[in-house]
């Protein structure tokens, strides 16, 4: 693992950056912990205060600090997304596994139900549920439901792999040696698959923070819990930008963008990792 980092570093510029806008990302997220203010709690400060010494990115018109405000956006953010994708991808890793390797009838039942999973509306369905629990869609719910709802694509990507593994000559000989199918899959099968889970996480963690992003702005989740998107939905209430209070639309906008940039980068360095045409080609070139 320390040498594929390594490698990745050193001869992969999209995930130096991307690496480096992350570890930002989670210092700023981290800085939460030092904070002198509860999440929660309004009217601490002054209010609409611009960007200065005293306040580094300014107050806001409900008298809270942005920066420290923003440290539990972001981490709260971050957190949505992190559990998003792990979920998600022990489904998909499921199903896609256990659809790819024993095929037939268990495949077109599995595959049925990640076909219709995949043609679901995400976004009315996650505000009909809105509607429909309310005061029950708490961050940690709707995490679950989006999870609930976001493996079916890379399932299939996995079943795909799956399939042309387990025509292999190793397949055949762990067969014929008696080792179980668990065994098989966990053990011989399983490092293949990873390294696209490892790449998909992140575009996962992508779509499920951009997705709260929007329902948050749009004040079908839980607001009173601070994330990105819970920050421009008071912004908007306060019509901050017709006010002038630009600082309280800009740095939740600007580290949203950083974060959706660096995962990005990172997936896609990723990406070219697992291709050996593609990583020999850039150790080649540099």
């Amino acid at each position: 693992m320390i040498a594929v980092f390594r490698d990745l570093f050193r001869y992969n510029g999209e995930f130096a950056i991307g690496f480096m806008i992350m570890v930002i990302i989670l210092g700023i997220a981290a800085a939460s912990f030092f904070s002198p203010y509860e999440p929660i709690d309004s009217y601490l400060v002054a209010m609409d205060a611009p960007p200065s010494a005293e306040y580094v990115f300014g107050t806001n018109s409900r008298g809270q600090d942005i920066f420290w405000q923003l440290t539990f956006a972001i981490r709260n953010t971050l957190a949505f997304g992190f559990i998003v994708a792990l979920i998600s991808r022990i489904l998909s890793l499921a199903i896609g596994l256990v659809s790819g390797y024993v095929g037939g009838a268990v495949d077109r039942v599995l595959m049925s139900i990640n076909d219709t999973f995949i043609v679901i509306p995400l976004f009315p369905l996650l505000v009909l549920l809105y509607f429909v629990l309310r005061d029950d869609m708490t961050w940690f719910v709707l995490a679950l439901v989006m999870a609930g709802l976001g493996w079916a694509y890379d399932a299939r990507l996995i079943r795909s792999v799956m399939i042309s593994l387990r025509t292999r000559e190793f397949t055949n000989t762990s067969v014929f040696s008696g080792m179980s199918m668990p065994r098989i899959v966990t053990q011989e099968h399983l490092p293949y698959v990873l390294p696209i889970v490892f790449s998909t996480f992140m575009n996962n963690m992508n779509w499920s923070i951009g997705l709260e992003v929007t329902l948050a702005v749009l004040g079908f989740t839980d607001v009173d819990t601070p994330t990105i998107g819970g920050m421009i939905f008071w912004a908007n209430q306060h019509s901050a930008m017709v006010s002038g209070i630009w600082w309280w639309y800009f740095f939740p906008t600007l580290f949203v963008t950083l974060t959706f940039i660096g995962l990005f980068l990172l997936s896609i360095s990723m990406n070219e990792y697992i291709d050996p045409r593609s990583r020999l080609d850039r150790m080649g070139n540099s």
